[in-house]
């Protein structure tokens, strides 16, 4: 068993400034010296364009743009870099897994994929400039894979497939646009349509108004929506992005159905996904579907749980009580994982091995 960490980040002001910070953060860090080592071995299949991408963002009224000059003042780097590494927009995924369970007043969710991707990140920020608060985990530093913001909506993904990419953000630059910019499931939708998508993932939607999420299916050549509680690994409407081998996906969703009825409490519900033992949990960190974290959100009252590895209590946050100005105690988060395969954040990374 490896023991590993995620930071908890606090930051309150312009995203210029947070950027600045996290640059100031990064600079020496495992994190950017194991990216520095990934392009060494993987060559980048998309294309940066700077002015592209600043436009892209500024038509979407998002401050995000001015973290990115934050990172690139404090991190001494020309813009194109800090775009590859942070930018979250036309980048490669590979697969992954997760699942998600939404029950009454809550979203539960499995984050599967790869040690060597995992920022060890957990950010809570509240904007001066524009946007909303969140509270979530971050993925390639900019980007959210899972949240909730000062309105009670939160956003977890699945991936679906990697089957012609298009030019557009990557799912987790989604997730802190949509996290950042809505207010409401309704708002959310709103937005996933308009904007343009790389890659095929379903995104779900929650803000505790509704005994139901809505599950965003979205791909470079369509968004289809529908409502549900449940969400693995392939879309139920757009059937032709799926992958032809699902066995996985289809084991973990009717896993999940099976519970639907018995009205599950929070952590009833966290135990279902985070023990070893059960259908949801999984090991294959190798096959880049490892469970990494199970993070937990409550819209209505902004509580919000983050556990690392299986079989963990889950540490808690009262988001609302930050919101007032209280600032959490912790500093980090432990946990561990049945693996020996190096953590982005925490150690060397051999990018030349599995």
């Amino acid at each position: 068993m490896k023991q590993i960490y995620t930071d908890v980040i606090q930051f309150r002001g312009s995203h210029y400034d947070l950027g600045y910070i996290q640059g100031q953060k990064l600079k020496n860090s495992f994190l950017v010296q194991n990216r520095n080592r990934q392009w060494k071995v993987r060559i980048p299949r998309f294309r940066i364009d700077e002015n592209a991408a600043k436009t892209i963002f500024r038509r979407f009224n998002s401050s995000i743009w001015d973290e990115m000059e934050g990172l690139r003042d404090a991190l001494g780097w020309p813009m194109e870099r800090v775009l590859l590494e942070f930018g979250g927009y036309r980048l490669k995924l590979q697969q992954s897994g997760c699942s998600i369970f939404v029950g009454k007043d809550y979203m539960i969710r499995n984050y599967d994929y790869h040690p060597k991707t995992y920022d060890g990140r957990y950010v809570v920020y509240q904007p001066t400039d524009h946007g909303y608060a969140t509270i979530g985990v971050s993925q390639r530093v900019s980007g959210r894979s899972d949240g909730m913001n000062e309105k009670g909506l939160t956003l977890g993904y699945t991936f679906i497939n990697r089957k012609r990419p298009g030019d557009g953000f990557v799912c987790h630059m989604v997730g802190r646009l949509i996290l950042e910019l809505c207010a409401n499931v309704e708002e959310a939708v709103s937005l996933l349509k308009e904007l343009p998508h790389r890659g095929s993932f379903s995104y779900i939607l929650f803000d505790g108004k509704s005994n139901m999420a809505s599950i965003v299916e979205t791909s470079p050549r369509g968004v289809q929506v529908r409502q549900g509680n449940t969400c693995t690994n392939h879309f139920e409407m757009m059937t032709k992005e799926n992958r032809h081998f699902l066995d996985d996906s289809n084991k973990r969703l009717h896993a999940m159905n099976n519970k639907q009825n018995h009205d599950l409490s929070g952590l009833e519900a966290f135990r279902m996904l985070n023990d070893s033992d059960q259908e949801l949990f999984s090991n294959q960190y190798r096959n880049w579907a490892g469970t990494i974290h199970t993070s937990a959100y409550f819209p209505q009252s902004l509580a919000s749980w983050l556990a690392l590895g299986g079989d963990q209590k889950p540490t808690e946050f009262d988001f609302a009580e930050w919101l007032a100005g209280t600032d959490f105690s912790n500093v980090r988060i432990e946990g561990k994982v049945d693996t020996d395969i190096p953590f982005l954040h925490m150690e060397k990374a051999d990018w030349f091995k599995n």
